[in-house]
């Protein structure tokens, strides 16, 4: 056999497994998410950091899962480090990708995000986050830190009542 008839026998191969879908090769990427393993994700994320860490390693995808714990009342790993004031692990997930929201803003102070939201949104000082915790209720989580933010939302009317969403 010489070098063309080579080439051209090897390059029509070449292309027809490039065509062709390898056998038993899997790309997860568009399967959903084991709705047991966001469950897991979520509730480790009101307080286990290690349990947290080694989810998200073997499923990255978990960063903005939300877990439907019934009645509209949705979750995320950061929604529930945000309701339980658990900074250093909302601080982790937010450093991962985490979707943040105002209500993590709250829990963080973020003022120069609060107000400017709150002022094109005014309705948003009554949304609903995760188990119907309020946006004063992310803020007195805070502590020191979101002051400012607690006394703003006081201002505008805000009281620290749990929206019940059952």
């Amino acid at each position: 056999m010489n070098r063309n008839t080579f080439l051209r026998i090897t390059g029509n191969g070449g292309l027809i497994l490039a065509a062709t879908p390898l056998v038993g090769f899997s790309v997860k990427e568009n399967e959903q998410l084991d709705k047991k393993v966001v469950q897991e994700f979520v509730g480790a994320s009101h307080g286990k950091m290690d349990v947290v860490k080694t989810l998200l390693e073997e499923h990255p995808t978990l960063i903005n899962a939300a877990h439907d714990w019934k009645s509209g009342d949705f979750e995320t790993g950061l929604g529930a480090a945000s309701h339980v004031g658990y900074k250093e692990l909302a601080q982790y997930l937010l450093e991962k990708g985490a979707q943040a929201n105002i209500f993590t803003a709250c829990l963080f102070g973020k003022m120069d995000i609060v107000k400017p939201m709150l002022t094109a949104f005014p309705n948003t000082l009554y949304a609903k986050g995760p188990h119907g915790f309020t946006l004063l209720h992310h803020a007195e989580k805070g502590g020191d830190e979101s002051l400012e933010v607690k006394e703003f939302l006081e201002s505008l009317g805000a009281t620290e009542m749990k929206i019940a969403l059952y």
